[in-house]
């Protein structure tokens, strides 16, 4: 008998508004899955080929994409399968402090580098109270004060992490708390390579499981509408897309280091699951004139994507330059350093999406930052 492992999956029907549950199947000898209705008792999809899943991407809180549907893993659906893919797996919270924003691309190659995912992200400015509520259990230490105004000085980027022993790898990779002594033990860690002081020192990680749980439902609640806000300024911007296919093959680091290389502002920043319904609306206006439409729609739905507004004057012109044609063969060949020349692969995974006409950059941001995001 073929290897298999078993999963309870959610799916939302948008036509329905409907949350519907399925046991999935996953076969990894080659790589093809089978669905089961669990209400209805009833075979929903017959065992298929589906190239886009691995055996790494099914585990509990992670969400994977069959056939154009988003199914979110809830559970595993047998003992077997918990006992051989679920021991391990952990999430966490990687935060970026406002000192090390820019070097959110660097933080990104190195947590993809360490076989972790970043499932979630977001940046946001977090009030004083806001930073008071997260930070306290250091309310009575004498940097408290330091650290809240600091830590409310600007943008932070919020990350869930997940992995094997997230926790414990994650804090690694962060290294002492106090920069000097992370130079003398850990002279490849984040706070040794950018950190100023205790305070200033790049980035934060939490301490054991149960502060991770803590902290990614202060920044990702599970009630909608009820975290930190965005950064969004909807002034002066173009809306950037990193594409499911770019940040499923670890690309995403590296295209955050060419935008700020090149001397774009990233004024925010946040990553999305987008389906199908949403996909078709934001690309409308491309139906009636791109073949690639329904390609683009399947792939903007194929798993989770990174919206960014760019900040800066006469911006849409500016960034569709940088990113360069919709073809990355044609770009590779006229345009050799732009954003679909370095990461794309084809017309439609081109690595990122953005904003054509000036007058709909904003537009574009909106819709991801104030619609999705509501």
């Amino acid at each position: 008998m073929d290897d298999r492992f078993v999963f309870l999956v959610e799916w939302f029907d948008p036509f329905a508004d409907l949350l519907r549950r399925y046991q999935l199947f996953f076969y990894p000898n080659d790589s093809s899955v089978e669905m089961f209705d669990v209400k209805n008792r009833k075979r929903f999809l017959a065992r298929t080929k589906c190239d886009g899943i691995s055996r790494e991407d099914l585990f509990v809180g992670n969400r994977v994409t069959v056939l154009s549907r988003q199914l979110n893993v809830i559970a595993y659906g047998d003992q077997y399968t918990a006992n051989t893919l679920g021991s391990k797996k952990e999430r966490t919270l990687a935060l970026i402090k406002p000192d090390a924003v820019t070097k959110i691309g660097d933080v990104m190659e190195l947590i993809y580098s360490s076989n972790l995912m970043v499932t979630k992200a977001k940046m946001t400015k977090l009030t004083w109270s806001q930073a008071a509520d997260f930070y306290v259990e250091h309310q009575s230490k004498p940097f408290f004060n330091e650290m809240m105004q600091f830590m409310s000085s600007a943008p932070v980027v919020a990350m869930e992490v997940i992995g094997d022993e997230a926790t414990s790898v994650w804090r690694r990779l962060v290294g002492p708390a106090d920069p000097p002594v992370a130079q003398r033990e850990a002279p490849q860690s984040l706070r040794a390579q950018f950190g100023t002081d205790g305070i200033k020192n790049v980035v934060h990680g939490s301490d054991t499981l149960a502060a991770a749980a803590r902290e990614l439902e202060f920044f990702f609640p599970s009630t909608i509408g009820h975290g930190p806000s965005n950064t969004a300024l909807y002034t002066d911007s173009t809306c950037c897309i990193i594409k499911p296919h770019a940040i499923s093959e670890g690309l995403t680091g590296k295209i955050l280091n060419s935008i700020n290389a090149a001397g774009f502002d990233i004024s925010a920043l946040q990553m999305f699951n987008v389906g199908q319904a949403n996909a078709e609306e934001f690309y409308e206006v491309y139906k009636e004139v791109v073949t690639e439409y329904f390609s683009m729609v399947t792939e903007l739905c194929s798993g989770p994507c990174m919206a960014l507004e760019i900040h800066q004057k006469d911006t849409p012109k500016t960034f569709r330059e940088f990113c360069g044609p919709a073809d990355p063969e044609l770009a590779r060949l006229l345009q050799p350093n732009t954003l679909r020349a370095l990461y794309g692969k084809d017309k439609v995974r081109n690595a990122v999406h953005c904003t054509d006409l000036a007058e709909d950059g904003v537009l574009e941001v909106q819709y991801f930052f104030k619609i999705l995001d509501g």
